[in-house]
């Protein structure tokens, strides 16, 4: 990030929460329902639904699954909707 310049769409805000594991970034914006995701290289906004999403659990290299916490517990990245 080079001079202070944000990763996700600008139109989005300032996340809640963000973070990083691995070869992973996130970002989330509960006003907006969207959790926006960086995975080597490639972004990707998903629709958190009821998900208030405050942390990654566990990113599995291997097999490229990726599970965050929210107030429901866990939460897949595969069960939520690809938006962009």
């Amino acid at each position: 990030m080079a001079g202070g310049e944000s990763w996700w769409p600008k139109e989005l805000g300032q996340p809640s929460t963000s973070g990083s594991q691995n070869t992973l970034r996130y970002a989330f914006f509960p006003e907006k329902k969207r959790l926006v995701v960086e995975q080597d290289g490639k972004r990707t906004t998903y629709d958190s639904g009821s998900h208030h999403i405050d942390g990654v659990a566990q990113q599995d290299s291997q097999t490229r699954s990726v599970t965050f916490t929210s107030q429901n517990g866990t939460v897949n990245l595969n069960a939520l909707s690809q938006v962009s």
